[in-house]
């Protein structure tokens, strides 16, 4: 990875719809701004942006959403996603590695459903039926959105804070060292397409997701990010 001057930032980002993308196919066009900030981006917005060297392994290829889980619950997962702004594929990553799409999954905690809520969780965010798919998609969502929003649009925190709850993510101050919680960020991410995030870890950079499913890495504090911003505008 090349280094970056002092005060200089660095931002990379990913539709999650390339995430579906063969390692070949792979391609990060670059741009530099004006005021010295540099993007990277896997489509090329406009001519302002030229190709970056860059190749995404073939072992970190993330593993494609298979039409005999997906499919079941495509639409639930298409309304939970626009009406919490989560992303569609995160919601289906967090659900595979969750219950492995089996609605009446009970985990030996006692999380149920889909996306495994405990029951004091799902008490808050009002479920009657845990094992209903809807129902659970739904506050598994917005549970997942409300980590999104805790941990200032942090991914791996998030994801963290879904699986250890947001006290231990709190107190370390990042992924807790339970190998439990760091095997399950690391499976969700990979399901997610987000391969570059380990690599980056102790780097001082961050991984933050955007509210369009993007991607994006930072060396400084993360913040929102704009389509605007991202394509020169």
């Amino acid at each position: 990875m090349s280094r970056f001057g002092t005060g200089s930032l660095m931002l990379l980002a990913v539709a999650a719809v390339a995430a579906t993308a063969t390692p070949a196919a792979a391609q990060v066009y670059k741009r530099t701004a004006a005021d010295g900030t540099t993007y990277f981006t896997n489509i090329q917005p406009n001519p302002t942006y030229q190709r970056a060297a860059y190749t995404q392994a073939a072992s970190r290829e993330p593993q494609r959403p298979s039409s005999a889980d997906y499919g079941i619950y495509s639409r639930e997962i298409a309304e939970a996603s626009a009406r919490y702004g989560v992303p569609e594929r995160l919601i289906w990553a967090v659900i595979r590695v969750e219950s492995g799409f089996d609605p009446r999954a009970v985990s030996s905690k006692g999380a149920r459903g889909l996306m495994q809520l405990m029951p004091e969780t799902a008490a808050i965010l009002g479920v009657r039926d845990s094992f209903n798919p809807r129902e659970n998609i739904h506050a598994g969502s917005r549970h997942l959105r409300g980590m999104m929003e805790r941990f200032r649009y942090d991914l791996p925190m998030a994801i963290a804070a879904y699986n250890a709850g947001e006290k231990p993510v709190a107190s370390f101050r990042g992924i807790p060292p339970f190998p439990e919680t760091r095997d399950y960020v690391a499976r969700v991410l990979r399901l997610y397409g987000a391969p570059l995030t380990w690599e980056l870890q102790g780097s001082g950079i961050q991984q933050v997701v955007g509210r369009d499913g993007s991607v994006t890495y930072t060396n400084v504090a993360p913040r929102r990010f704009t389509t605007a911003s991202l394509q020169g505008r």
